[in-house]
């Protein structure tokens, strides 16, 4: 039977409206002879009803009225109702013309017609709606559902995602939450209504609102920064839970929802703005082609695998030298994205004969190259490891691209390479060096894409202050001055994309980072968003600086030549490949160096590679 009804499910709001139609029809000519309508009338009558309704309900199912759920009706359905009433309208009128010459009939009749079809068929649907949604209950039924008590909310931003908030909340009961008013900024809406809740004041009021609320909700998703930074402080100031809606990045197609409403992050007080990917040219680089990422399991690779498998490569190989992060990644995907044909490759990226494997194996078109070590401190503990990791595994999964005639090759690089002072830094700045040359010695296109820390990173400071906050510890940091640029895992990911897909060979692309962040500010706003006060709760501590760290990065050198690209937050320095042989005889005595375990052999070969690396003094003292 659940097989069949389907088929017929159109009937039902079919009799409806044939019903409905009929009674305007009769209703119109009622109307126009006051109740009475004359026998020449009711002859007019008989011999166009036979018509008059098939047509219109033909005209209703082109307009495609039957396709709709009732309980969903939209100003865009309605608007759909009254082009179909229209229409059918006209068409009766022409048929009567064509066929009578409109003689002995009523011209008012067809238009008083027109508006109370369009009133029966819209009418019957909204109040489908207002039934369906609980709405002729919901207005004073606040006490709750099944024993479970509303919740009330005050929503911050009567806008139009504060207008979709309300509109379900007020559609669905089961959600608990009961909105009292909204606050906003513009004082012309003070004193006004959306769908019956007023507007209480602005967010300087929300101390003093009179009506009790337990919840606040903003509706903002357009706050970025210091306007996010200014409603959290409000709503901190109440006492009461706050939750927002995700930027409009993050939503679905721009589809507000309360069931999206989450806590407010540190990444909304960042103040970083949506990205917009040019779709199409980085469809032209992914789609159908056989890609690899280094690192898959790590912070940035493992985005990096996410964000490719929406743009529906041929296949993905996932290179990585964790079994644990490798395991989570390949599970992840196959759980959320079944179709996405993929391999795993458990491969240490200094293994040159195991690379060469995979390869060719797998016959890579696109390379990121995102497999490094990054913790500053660790590396300048044991250099070797990062010479051996961040140049030689590198120059590997360059060297073996080149050979296998990969398409593109795109490297993950860091803020750090810029006039290093660490000894991660100046390994990653070989790295682009490598790119540079590389590029030009076939039809392989090298390019770097060199950006700042990402919130959430393995080697991100944010998790251990997280860290520190739970177990009620005092926050450690390095120095009150130090700044650092930041962005988040999915942005960065996506900037890299598009990167990589516009580049031509030999650039090395510099994504827009915004304005470095203290770090002493980051801590502070951490600690507030888990309800606790910066030194009456949770101390901040300063320790100094650590090996290999500087006060402020940065991302570009004076006088490297960066430009703009066509992408509003890259921009490009176009490298040069540089003395090959001075660079491959360097290389070479930085590994000789690493391979003996000499730290200060590596320094030193790092400096005669590099003439800019000047290793931190305040941090090495400390």
């Amino acid at each position: 039977m659940n097989r069949i009804y389907p088929k017929f499910r159109p009937i039902l709001p079919m009799a409806v409206d044939f019903l409905l139609v009929a009674a305007a029809y009769l209703l119109a000519h009622a109307l126009r002879f006051e109740g009475n309508p004359p026998p020449q009338e009711w002859d007019n009558i008989w011999r166009t009803l036979p018509f008059v309704i098939p047509l219109k309900l033909v005209w209703f199912h082109v307009f495609g009225l039957y396709r709709g759920m009732w309980r969903y009706t939209s100003l865009l359905d309605l608007a759909k109702v009254l082009r179909a009433v229209a229409a059918s309208s006209v068409s009766i009128v022409l048929v009567i013309l064509f066929t009578w010459h409109f003689k002995g009939f009523s011209r008012s009749v067809p238009v008083i017609d027109l508006v109370l079809t369009f009133l029966f068929i819209g009418g019957v649907r909204v109040a489908s709606r207002l039934i369906f949604a609980g709405n002729l209950t919901t207005f004073w039924n606040w006490r709750g559902t099944r024993g479970r008590p509303f919740k009330n909310l005050l929503i911050v931003g009567a806008g139009a995602a504060g207008e979709k908030v309300l509109r379900e909340l007020l559609e669905n009961r089961d959600l608990l939450l009961h909105p009292v008013g909204f606050l906003d900024d513009d004082p012309k809406k003070r004193g006004r209504s959306i769908h019956g809740v007023p507007v209480l004041g602005t967010m300087d009021d929300i101390t003093a609102i009179p009506v009790p609320y337990d919840e606040i909700l903003i509706a903002v998703p357009s706050a970025r920064g210091e306007e996010m930074r200014r409603i959290v402080a409000a709503c901190e100031g109440t006492g009461r839970r706050y939750r927002t809606m995700p930027g409009l990045g993050e939503l679905i197609d721009g589809r507000v929802s309360v069931r999206a409403v989450r806590d407010v992050t540190l990444a909304d007080l960042l103040g970083r703005e949506e990205v917009h990917l040019d779709r199409e040219i980085i469809e032209k680089t992914l789609k159908g082609k056989r890609i690899l990422v280094t690192g898959a399991g790590g912070s940035i690779g493992s985005e990096l695998v996410r964000q490719i498998g929406r743009f529906e490569p041929e296949c993905l190989s996932l290179v990585e030298f964790s079994e644990y992060h490798l395991f989570q990644i390949e599970t992840e995907l196959r759980q959320k994205n079944g179709a996405l044909p993929l391999r795993s490759d458990l491969v240490d990226i200094r293994n040159r004969s195991a690379l060469e494997r995979v390869f060719r194996d797998f016959r890579p078109q696109v390379v990121f190259h995102a497999a490094a070590y990054k913790h500053v401190p660790l590396q300048e503990l044991q250099p070797w490891e990062a010479v051996c990791n961040n140049v030689l595994g590198s120059r590997n999964v360059m060297e073996i691209s080149l050979d296998a005639g990969v398409e593109r090759f795109v490297l993950v690089s860091t803020d750090k390479a810029v006039r290093p002072s660490s000894v991660m830094g100046a390994t990653k700045r070989v790295a682009e060096l490598l790119v540079e040359s590389m590029n030009g010695l076939g039809a392989t296109r090298f390019l770097a894409v060199r950006f700042g820390n990402v919130l959430g990173s393995s080697g991100s400071v944010v998790p251990l202050f997280q860290h520190q906050i739970e177990q009620r510890l005092p926050i450690t940091v390095t120095h009150p001055e130090m700044t650092r640029f930041f962005m988040t895992i999915p942005e960065a990911a996506q900037l890299i994309l598009q990167a990589g897909a516009m580049g031509e060979g030999g650039e090395i692309f510099i994504l827009d980072m915004g304005r470095p962040v203290r770090i002493v500010d980051m801590a502070k706003d951490l600690i507030r968003l888990s309800g606790l006060e910066p030194e009456r709760d949770i101390p901040i501590r300063f320790i100094g600086l650590r090996p290999g760290e500087k006060i402020h990065e940065e991302l570009i050198t004076d006088g490297e030549g960066i430009v703009p690209t066509a992408h509003e937050k890259i921009l490009v320095l176009r490298g040069t490949p540089g003395n090959r042989e001075r660079l491959r005889a360097g290389v070479e005595a930085l590994l000789a160096a690493a391979g003996t375990g000499d730290g200060e052999g590596v320094r030193k070969a790092l400096r005669d590679l590099l003439p800019e690396y000047r290793p931190s003094v305040e941090g090495t003292a400390s």
